[in-house]
C-alpha cells in the first residue's frame, strides 16, 4: 500500500503532544494590530489547542507527526 501523502501547509501549523492533543498557533496576531488593546496581543502570543469536534481531521492531514 502506497504511503499517504502529508498536507503541506498543515505540517507546518500543526503540532501533536504526546499525550495526542493537536497544538495550534492563535489567529489575528498578522495584521490590524494597531486596533487591538496590547493585553489582547499577548494573550494571541501562547498556543491552544484543535477542537476534538476538527482533532481527526488535522490527524488525518498530518499522518506520520506523531
Amino acid at each position: 500500500m502506497p504511503k499517504q501523502k502529508t498536507h503541506s501547509g498543515s505540517k507546518k501549523r500543526f503540532d501533536v503532544t504526546g499525550s495526542g492533543k493537536v497544538k495550534r498557533a492563535q489567529s489575528g496576531k498578522n495584521h490590524k494590530t494597531g486596533d487591538k488593546p496590547r493585553k489582547r496581543k499577548r494573550n494571541l502570543r501562547q498556543t491552544a489547542f484543535v477542537n476534538e469536534t476538527m482533532e481527526s481531521n488535522v490527524k488525518n492531514l498530518i499522518p506520520y507527526k506523531k
